[in-house]
């Protein structure tokens, strides 16, 4: 094959629990993981050289970057080709962008050179949320990343909303003032709005030290928590991108639709 396409989509953490941290610094969790049908696009192409073309309407902040981790991940699969992102997602912003786009490129290069992709372990050194964007699908994410226990999820909407503040992700994880339980028992969800009142009785833990680093996630939050048909609303990761749950499509649109425009929003089905 010549040219390979692969979606980058958007990795949401639905509920993220932080149990405790290694001896090496690394932290442990507990997280429902999730993929939204919104995301960077890839392109690889048989070149004789590696290269890497980014466009999109989010190009501006990685360019100059000649080390990203499209690159890096890239060179893990050997190989050359001709690399074009489409960047739609925003950078640092909780949702694995950068971490999806590292996925994409082992997807593709894997389809274009025929290599065998990568075990999660050998990826782990690209970042802590790439075996789950290579994995793809709803899992339970355990350890460092490492461990991936898939999960059945009913259909449901998301909608996105990022203020275009960056939040340091060590910035947040020191801002952690202690550690707690791991998610209670996943059970057998029969609708969105079950699903939803699973996730009341947990919790994102970075979502209060990313607050105080970034007092308008908090602002993000709650105008998601506002708009009609939200069932739950929560930050992502370590933020500043924050999720509201909608039961169907026309809901998601009308509070996209809602949000102040200066933030970047997307609604977009859940999928996984």
């Amino acid at each position: 094959m010549s040219r390979i396409d692969a979606l980058a989509r958007a990795k949401v953490n639905l509920a993220l629990h932080v149990t405790g941290r290694r001896a090496d610094g690394y932290h442990l969790l507990d997280s429902l993981v999730v993929f939204a049908g919104v995301g960077d696009r890839l392109t690889a192409t048989t070149a004789p050289h590696l290269t890497l073309e980014v466009t999109g309407p989010e190009a501006a902040a990685l360019q100059g970057n000649d080390d990203n981790l499209v690159l890096r991940a890239a060179r893990l699969m050997g190989g050359t080709a001709a690399l074009r992102l489409e960047k739609v997602l925003p950078v640092a912003s909780g949702i694995g962008g950068g971490s999806a786009d590292a996925a994409a490129a082992l997807r593709a290069m894997a389809a274009l050179t025929g290599a065998p992709l990568p075990l999660a372990s050998e990826v782990l050194a690209l970042g802590a949320d790439v075996p789950v964007c290579l994995n793809g699908a709803s899992v339970r994410m355990g350890g460092v990343g490492e461990r991936l226990d898939p999960v059945i999820l009913p259909k449901g909407w998301l909608v996105l909303a990022n203020p275009r503040v960056e939040v340091p992700t060590g910035a947040v994880f020191g801002g952690l003032e202690g550690f707690g339980a791991g998610l209670p028992d996943i059970p057998a969800f029969g609708t969105v709005m079950d699903l939803a009142r699973w996730l009341r009785a947990t919790r994102n833990d970075l979502e209060t030290p990313a607050v105080t680093i970034a007092p308008v996630i908090a602002e993000v939050r709650a105008a998601l928590a506002a708009t009609s048909g939200c069932l739950i609303a929560r930050m992502s990761g370590s933020g500043a991108t924050c999720w509201g749950l909608f039961a169907g499509r026309e809901e998601a649109e009308a509070a996209a639709a809602a949000l102040p425009r200066a933030w970047w929003t997307a609604a977009a089905p859940m999928e996984g």
